[in-house]
């Protein structure tokens, strides 16, 4: 298979705020994995809290593209022979892959995995800011969406009154998101006086606080930075209800699905999450949403421009195409690769 790379640069509709940071654009790695005439593509969108970039997820499509092989139904193999790192990158390659064996089957990727078309209706993303603003955007995004996510975590002490606020303003649905940025302390006092569904990665990634904070919250708790691959999946058991599957920290679809077969087994509720990133990675993880109690895949809703389109919003559901592969095309001009 013959493989490339490049880097993109996407601006956001609007700045997109949480508890460590703001963003106002994204750079993603989109890669093409072509074998006789059918190419397949995927998009790595890294996180830079794990220290990887769209630099280095390039880097490392270009340094292992020989160890890719000529067959692209040999998914094990392959990914048993590039090294663990990267998982980004890794995410990037498995989409392709997955995209390229649709395309070859003439099927959709979630025909090809026996699973149903439609997940769950996904979140919107209500970005950090002050109470009475996040309750005006959420109740726009309303009239769109059937959940709304809150982003938490502003070390003001106004994350109640943000939810209170948002609560003021519409009766959908709401989870929160605090990125880490709580202590035990004030996770145990917020959560009480919180109308929502459930809470997202309260306290820091392995705080000693989490298993007290599972026994102790009114509400259920999802890890996501807790949770990257099906190593770290037994040990959430010990601190939460749920996890936050993302593709581009597990290393793609093969990874995520086993993740959320081993929660269940441990009777843990499993999310699907995304970054910010176009309908390509979107696409992917769409494929297997049905597997997922709860979906949030706003990722290319947030962007001024979606260069992938093929993914139907449709009565809040993130639906994946029924065109074989991922089933999404590059729009003229929006890509150096050429689409089928």
């Amino acid at each position: 298979m013959n493989v490339s790379a490049r880097l993109v640069t996407l601006p956001l509709a609007e700045t997109f705020v949480i508890a460590r940071n703001s963003q106002d654009e994204v750079e993603l790695c989109q890669i093409e994995l072509r074998t006789g005439g059918v190419s397949g593509f995927g998009e790595a969108a890294p996180i830079d809290r794990y220290g990887e970039s769209a630099g280095s997820a390039r880097a490392y499509v270009e340094e292992h593209a020989d160890l890719l092989g000529d067959d692209p139904f040999a998914l094990d193999e392959i990914f048993d022979r590039l090294p663990r790192r990267e998982f980004a990158a890794r995410s990037a390659l498995d989409a392709a892959l997955h995209d390229l064996c649709g395309k070859l089957a003439g099927q959709p990727v979630w025909r090809l995995l026996g699973l149903r078309r439609a997940g769950p209706p996904t979140s919107w993303t209500v970005w950090l800011g002050d109470p009475d603003d996040m309750a005006r955007r959420a109740k726009l995004a309303a009239a769109r969406f059937r959940r709304l996510k809150l982003k938490l975590g502003g070390g003001d002490g106004l994350d109640v009154e943000r939810v209170r606020a948002v609560r003021s303003a519409t009766d959908r649905p709401l989870q929160v998101d605090v990125n880490e940025y709580w202590t035990l302390d004030e996770a145990l006092e917020n959560l009480p006086q919180m109308e929502i569904e459930y809470c997202e990665q309260p306290l820091p990634a392995g705080d000693p606080g989490g298993p007290e904070l599972k026994r102790r919250s009114p509400v259920p708790i999802f890890v996501d930075e807790d949770c990257h691959t099906l190593a770290d999946v037994a040990a959430c058991a010990e601190r939460a209800h749920g996890i936050n599957i993302k593709l581009a920290k597990s290393g793609g679809i093969r990874e995520a699905v086993r993740m959320a077969h081993a929660a269940r087994a441990l009777g843990l509720g499993v999310m699907l999450g995304c970054m910010v990133e176009s309908g390509l990675s979107v696409a992917a993880g769409a494929q297997i949403a049905s597997l997922m109690d709860h979906v949030d895949l706003d990722g290319n809703l947030l962007l001024a421009h979606d260069p992938w389109p093929g993914v139907e919003f449709v009565d809040g559901v993130q639906l994946p195409s029924t065109e074989s592969g991922l089933g999404v095309r590059a729009v003229e001009n929006a890509s150096a690769f050429s689409p089928e």
